[in-house]
């Protein structure tokens, strides 16, 4: 047989499916319909690379990714209709490598595990990156000179690069969605971290400074995003 595939999915159908495609092309297939069970199964039988569902019973993939993790640098895609920029943000920040949105083509997903493993036995020593696809034109949010991809998730400024962290993309994200409109810091800390929490306005101030300091030519006067005094801030989308 080829290389192991773990599938982490409790949807029978899904599986079902997956199977019929892996196998088909020559992998090996495990499967398990949670968290819990995933883990044992890693465990017990070494696999290649795994995709796993986020909402599942007794373990979500989130939490999986994060306990695999602990002890394994196998590749991990995850395969989630949960497709908005943060739970695609948050899944890489738990140590995924790539991200499917559902409804898929299973095609897409045996491409996607061929490159993977190509480039893991390329570079061994290196940490597992998917070959993604090039976004389609839906997927990048174009403000201006900057452009944030929501699949690769990669924020550029006139066709630079920008390296953010996960709490910085999410802000991005946020602001990006909708230019010129004003985000109290409250709603950007909730954006970070899943609710609002008291005394959170520090932290979110502090990651707008990091973000300008990266994006802006001069910090102190930012054309990107601005301060609107008492309430927030605002991307300029001029």
């Amino acid at each position: 047989m080829g290389e192991k595939v773990l599938v982490v999915e409790d949807d029978a159908d899904i599986v079902e499916l997956l199977e019929l495609y892996l196998t088909g092309s020559g992998y090996e297939v495990l499967s398990a319909g949670d968290g819990v069970a995933a883990l044992e199964l890693a465990r017990t039988h070494p696999v290649d690379v795994a995709l796993v569902d986020i909402m599942m019973p007794r373990m979500n993939g989130y939490d999986f990714i994060k306990e695999l993790r602990r002890k394994s640098s196998v590749p991990v895609i995850v395969i989630s209709a949960r497709a908005q920029p943060a739970d695609k943000i948050v899944g890489l920040d738990a140590g995924a490598d790539g991200f499917i949105a559902k409804p898929f083509d299973p095609l897409e997903v045996t491409a996607y595990i061929r490159a993977m493993l190509r480039r893991a036995a390329a570079s061994p020593a290196a940490e597992p990156a998917p070959a993604a696809p090039a976004p389609d034109d839906g997927a990048v949010i174009t403000v201006g000179k900057l452009a944030f991809d929501t699949e690769r998730l990669i924020l550029t400024c006139g066709g630079t690069p920008v390296p953010l962290t996960a709490a910085e993309l999410k802000i991005m994200a946020k602001l990006m969605a909708s230019p010129g409109r004003v985000f109290s810091k409250d709603q950007l800390y909730a954006c970070v971290n899943g609710e609002p929490a008291e005394g959170g306005a520090g932290s979110v101030m502090m990651h707008v400074s990091n973000i300008r300091a990266k994006l802006e030519d001069d910090p102190q006067r930012p054309r990107f995003i601005k301060t609107v005094r008492g309430l927030g801030y605002a991307l300029d989308g001029s």
